[in-house]
């Protein structure tokens, strides 16, 4: 898929990856830590923060090199040029944030392997300009941010009470840890899944009702123009 060059096109490749082709809710990418770590609002902006940095590295190093790496090789150096950012940024952390490092735990390693970032590498950055993969990257890793940290604050509001890591008034007293668990973790991520696809399909069917309506029209608004 190519990007256009117009100041349009550079807004909706970043809005695309928030809202329309939004990677947790739309595509259905990147489970694993949405289901594991989305337990608290903070957990999910440290991981959406790591997955937009490798995001845009590996997008921007992929485009550079989209000319240069062999077809028949192509997904093993995809995989080897994200392996590299995320070994930097698990040094980096392990480093200079230790107490967030602990809390990503193996999810930050599996960044590697995460879907999101191998899709938008073979889909988007092999075939784009660099600008156009950065911002691709970027959108994807906002929206994927963005999920994270929403799914966190509904589990840890209703499983422990809290509001980033602050207890709501009495609100602990009457938590349901269910929702921190795996369990509330499935129900919350399928529960917010289908009020996404309503809201989408609503829109849709709005836009296409009124491309109908408009058609129905055309006739009649012909017939007077003679």
């Amino acid at each position: 898929m190519r990007a256009g060059k117009n100041p349009n096109s550079k807004w909706k490749i970043v809005t695309n990856g928030i809202v329309r082709n939004n990677p947790t809710f739309r595509l259905v990418l990147g489970t694993c830590p949405t289901l594991a770590l989305t337990t608290a609002a903070m957990n999910g902006i440290y991981m959406g923060l790591a997955t937009t940095f490798v995001l845009v590295c590996s997008n921007v190093m992929i485009s550079l090199l989209r000319n240069i790496i062999p077809d028949k090789v192509r997904i093993p150096a995809y995989v080897l040029i994200i392996a590299t950012f995320v070994t930097v940024l698990d040094m980096a952390m392990e480093y200079a944030l230790p107490d967030v490092y602990e809390i990503l735990g193996l999810y930050l390693p599996l960044i590697v392997v995460n879907c999101i970032i191998l899709a938008r590498a073979e889909s988007f950055a092999s075939c784009n300009s660099v600008g156009d993969s950065a911002l691709d990257g970027l959108g994807m890793g906002l929206g994927f941010m963005c999920s994270l940290t929403i799914m966190g604050c509904i589990r840890e509001v209703i499983g422990a009470g809290t509001f980033f890591g602050i207890a709501i008034g009495s609100l602990p007293e009457y938590s349901m840890s269910v929702i921190a668990m795996a369990p509330g973790g499935f129900l919350v991520y399928g529960l917010m899944m289908a009020a996404v696809n309503y809201i989408s399909n609503r829109k849709r069917d709005k836009a296409l009702r009124e491309e109908i309506r408009i058609e129905e029209l055309k006739p009649i608004i012909i017939k007077e123009g003679k």
